[in-house]
């Protein structure tokens, strides 16, 4: 489990790519520890297991199955980019997002990037999938970042960004029509189940 509190952002410095799946080596940020294989991490919020660490390039290879690189935007990742990067919660951590599975349930399009002042207004666009839930002043998880939704129409949503998270994430690096991943509030999704089975 994670909180969407990202660590740093970490860089793609190798991609080992098949048709349907691929290996990504991840440079580390400086404030990130060695890591170790079977270790879980979130890389643009997408839950990944440690396959190797290199501790000379403090850096990590991890494998993206077919599911993952089918749902999610890391595929669209190439060498030089930025990615958030958070390890697993620990048992005595403090929740300061929310709860975050990193089990991405579908990407979005950046539609405009707006600052004001010293923060910044991001627009995404909504996919009818997950359009249930997303509520104005609820939680969201872009690309790993825990986020506010400040409030949203029948095709977007827009989050508000103060700049520490511009800063120490890669939302700074994101662009209008980049993908992004999306991770709806988990205690949403199942409320829908369980509000469906006692219908």
């Amino acid at each position: 489990m994670f909180t969407g509190i990202v660590e740093g952002t970490g860089t793609v410095t190798a991609i080992d790519a098949t048709a349907a799946t691929a290996r990504l080596t991840v440079a580390l940020p400086g404030v990130v520890d060695a890591v170790t294989a079977g270790q879980s991490v979130a890389v643009d919020g997408v839950c990944l297991t440690v396959e190797g660490y290199d501790a000379d390039a403090h850096a990590m290879t991890v494998f993206i199955a077919t599911e993952t690189a089918d749902r999610t935007a890391l595929g669209a990742r190439t060498p030089g980019d930025a990615v958030n990067i958070e390890r697993a919660l620990t048992a005595d951590g403090r929740l300061d997002g929310h709860i975050v599975q990193g089990h991405v349930d579908t990407t979005a399009t950046v539609r405009a990037i707006e600052q004001l002042g010293e923060d910044w207004t991001y627009r995404f666009s909504l996919p009818a999938a997950v359009a249930p839930y997303i509520v104005e002043k609820g939680s969201i998880a872009v690309d790993g970042i825990s986020l506010t939704i400040a409030d949203r129409t029948s095709d977007s949503f827009s989050v508000a960004v103060i700049p520490t998270t511009y800063a120490e994430t890669s939302l700074s690096e994101r662009s209008v029509e980049d993908a992004v991943n999306l991770e709806v509030d988990i205690i949403a999704k199942y409320v829908e189940q369980l509000t469906v089975a006692h219908r």
